[in-house]
């Protein structure tokens, strides 16, 4: 490519569904679960033939972003707003500094093995070449219900139109998304930061984008918590998707956590855990857990607190979290 290639990393959200592993004070991309280092350190790494790296974060987290990625720029958005008004804000910040360059955008807690970086240069290669929005879709090993999925249109040089976005659908109509070719959304973008905020300014994002210019803050009390699928990218008329066959994960819960950690007596285990007569459990600790004769459990035990919920309603730890932050004790 005729510009910088510069990697934004998304590192603003608590991963609320790993309470308590992550807590309001510790969110989930600094944790490492069972690595050496911790989500948001292995992103950066992941990312390290650009030629700049960015880190996106809230306030609370700058200290903690420094120092799990001490080589990294960090940006702070003026508040949490989902998605959508941070990558806005971000491509505004990085085009103020490093002028006309290709963003890489990645979450900081993502599972990925495999040819990353031939995956992410074809990807921002196509965002330089079409002038378009470029999201990359992973080829679906199963008919999963938790992500979105992506429709193909025409196919092109090793990328394809965007013929629509679907939402996490159940388990029949993921089942025929699959049978039809579509791919899990990952949430990796790519795009020129002019094209991007071109694109944002037509959708709900467009008073954002009027007053990054004078007031940041201003800005984002302009608009309403929003998803870039949502806000842009559903909207958008030049958007790609490039497809790959990357072993991917998005580890936003601990059911999900299940299918990358190693199974131990039948059990997923993170920790120092014992388990008797039990099998098909999820169990997590900084401490130690027992477990005996119970089967398709989560048990997460970190710091004073403890979860513990069936594997199948691991979702409501929002509940839980809703309650404590009502609390003010999250």
């Amino acid at each position: 490519m005729d510009r910088p290639l510069v990697a934004l990393v998304l590192a603003g959200g608590t991963g609320t569904r790993l309470y308590p592993a992550s807590r309001s004070d510790r969110p989930k991309q600094f944790q490492s679960f069972g690595h050496e280092q911790s989500l948001l350190a292995q992103t950066v790494e992941r990312a390290g033939f650009a030629d700049e790296t960015y880190v996106l974060t809230r306030e609370d987290y700058v200290d903690g972003v420094r120092e799990r990625a001490p080589g990294a720029a960090v940006l702070t958005e003026p508040e949490p707003k989902d998605t959508g008004p941070a990558l806005a804000y971000a491509a505004h910040r990085i085009r103020e500094q490093v002028g006309d360059c290709v963003l890489l955008c990645l979450p900081s807690d993502h599972h990925v093995e495999g040819e990353f970086r031939a995956v992410a240069e074809r990807a921002t290669r196509t965002a330089a070449e079409t002038g378009g929005l470029v999201t990359v879709g992973i080829e679906p090993s199963r008919a999963a219900t938790e992500f979105g999925y992506i429709k193909p249109g025409a196919s092109t040089d090793g990328y394809s139109s965007v013929d629509r976005f679907h939402e996490k659908p159940d388990e029949s109509t993921a089942r025929a998304y699959v049978e039809e070719g579509f791919y899990w959304n990952a949430g990796l973008f790519a795009w020129t930061p002019t094209a991007f905020l071109a694109a944002a300014s037509e959708t709900p994002l467009g008073p954002l984008v009027e007053r990054l210019d004078d007031d940041p803050a201003a800005a984002f009390d302009a608009v309403e918590s929003v998803s870039v699928d949502h806000a842009v990218l559903e909207r958008a008329e030049d958007v790609y998707v490039v497809p790959t066959d990357l072993a991917w994960d998005d580890l936003g819960s601990w059911d999900a956590l299940e299918r990358v950690l190693d199974d131990t007596d039948g059990n997923a285990v993170l920790g120092d855990a014992l388990s008797i007569d039990a099998d098909g459990n999820v169990v997590a600790t900084d401490g130690h857990v027992s477990v005996v004769g119970v089967s398709d459990l989560v048990v997460a035990s970190f710091g004073d607190r403890t979860l513990v919920v069936p594997k199948a309603q691991a979702q409501r730890v929002r509940e839980v979290v809703a309650r404590l932050r009502g609390e003010d004790t999250f």
